[in-house]
């Protein structure tokens, strides 16, 4: 049995790539040579042209938000438009909660 795949994604070519995990290899994106960043397993990528959708996953994965498998299922709540990223960055100000942790908490 091969080893279970995981996602990595370009943010400049837009594109998401499943390949076998290794800590100790970096990845390099096939279109542009650029290192990849490793989003996890239960990652679902956007359409290309959804210049939005990749907008918000650039700001979530900045953050340092990924999409890792929980016990339970997915990985739980994330943004999905830029006004969900918005309201949460609102949120993050006037509690003072991370900016990290308000994206990944639905309101």
């Amino acid at each position: 049995m091969g080893h279970a795949k995981t996602s990595y994604v370009c943010l400049p070519c837009r594109a998401s790539y499943k390949q076998p995990y290794d800590r100790d290899r970096a990845r390099v994106c096939p279109r542009c040579a650029r290192l990849l960043v490793h989003v996890g397993s239960a990652f679902a990528a956007p359409r290309r042209r959804d210049t939005a959708a990749w907008r918000t996953l650039s700001v979530l994965l900045h953050a340092g938000v990924r999409f890792h498998k929980s016990c339970c299922g997915g990985p739980g709540y994330r943004p999905r438009t830029p006004r969900e990223v918005r309201e949460r960055m609102i949120h993050a100000g006037r509690t003072g909660e991370s900016f990290a942790r308000a994206l990944v908490r639905p309101l």
